[in-house]
């Protein structure tokens, strides 16, 4: 019998993905992580994260369901894994005026690596690693690799969070709620009795905003017009990001975004709508599922998961970067963020955004 180790997050996706593994006779082994490290944050708490004080709770819910399936469970300690992988590359990225995916990060060095190396140095041995994530693995023959899908539910697709997980990772994961729509998998939380199927969702990786980041060295500084006009004066810049509008405290005749942010002047720039539309970036750090581009290919690309696919020709610069032209021009592209590309329902690849340009 095939033994699986499921990422049970307390969720009802992950809860339902361990039932149905275990309908299907795996041999189903459920496993936390504990990543918060009991730091109290400022500010209200307003929404529930995967890091936050809901952790905890999160860890006992998990817990329930697998007593309820009547599979083992454990809980490993990830703190110092996600600090140097996650919160540590957030601080820094924010720091230096990017916006960062740390959800993304998470998956490829945190939960699809770290984890299950914890696993196996505590002496769980299985064979595939399963999540609640809405996406689909198959192997092709033709090309012999594993290709990344979209779900079934594309309201729920979560392949853009999975595109840089490598052949060997695809090879040994298992997405079994990819198949099904949201709804089915509330009902069939409701069909196994895991007392989950109407726990609301994770909203972001931490609460509140990432107010923690308050204890990092920001500093406030000016907030300039295009023409270096001194409009007002920010509190920090990893508080803003590409596309902001609200709170940026200054009052003008038209509405302001965040257009750029310059941390060399520790300067936040703002313009009109029109100013955050860009038809060109330069991404790096890539990770190609189908086989890596040699010349120029068209795919659809999103710049943010809930950003609409756009048209675009991809030209490969070198081995570790890309420049994308998009057909027409998208809005608040944020350096930080990633780009993945499509084929259909298939995922290309991906990339880190270094640039933009008009």
């Amino acid at each position: 019998m095939k033994k699986v180790l499921v990422a049970m997050s307390g969720g009802v996706d992950s809860s339902v993905a361990a039932a149905l593994l275990k309908e299907e006779g795996y041999s189903v082994i459920g496993v936390t992580m504990k990543i918060w490290d009991g730091e109290a944050l400022q500010g209200a708490i307003r929404r529930h994260g995967c890091y936050g004080p809901g952790a905890e709770r999160d860890i006992e819910d998990a817990r329930k369901v697998a007593e309820i399936l009547g599979i083992p469970f454990h809980v490993l300690d990830l703190k110092r894994e996600y600090k140097s992988q996650v919160l540590d590359y957030f601080y820094r990225e924010y720091l230096s005026g990017r916006t960062p995916n740390p959800c993304i990060r998470c998956n490829r060095w945190v939960k699809f690596d770290a984890l299950g190396e914890r696993a196996r140095d505590s002496g769980i041995e299985f064979d595939y690693f399963a999540t609640g994530h809405y996406a689909r693995v198959v192997y092709d023959e033709s090309r012999r690799r594993y290709l990344l899908k979209k779900a079934k539910d594309l309201w729920k697709d979560q392949s853009y969070f999975l595109f840089s997980l490598s052949q060997e990772q695809l090879g040994r994961s298992l997405f079994p709620v990819g198949n099904y729509t949201k709804e089915e998998i509330r009902r069939m939380a409701s069909h196994f009795g895991l007392g989950v199927n109407g726990k609301s969702e994770s909203q972001d990786f931490i609460v509140e905003s990432y107010a923690f980041l308050s204890k990092a060295a920001v500093k406030p500084g000016p907030i300039l017009d295009r023409q270096g006009n001194v409009l007002g004066k920010h509190r920090g810049i990893p508080f803003y990001t590409i596309g902001q509008r609200r709170r940026l405290g200054i009052s003008a005749k038209e509405p302001l975004y965040v257009t750029d942010i310059d941390p060399e002047r520790n300067a936040i720039i703002v313009g009109n709508k029109g100013e955050l539309y860009r038809d060109e970036l330069t991404a790096s750090a890539l990770n190609w599922i189908t086989e890596r581009p040699t010349r120029p290919i068209k795919a659809r690309s999103r710049i943010r998961y809930l950003h609409k696919e756009a048209e675009a020709i991809i030209v490969p610069l070198n081995e570790s970067k890309v420049h994308v032209k998009f057909q027409e021009p998208q809005m608040a592209i944020c350096p930080g963020q990633v780009v993945v590309f499509y084929d259909g329902e298939v995922v290309i690849g991906g990339g880190t955004i270094e640039s933009t340009q008009r």
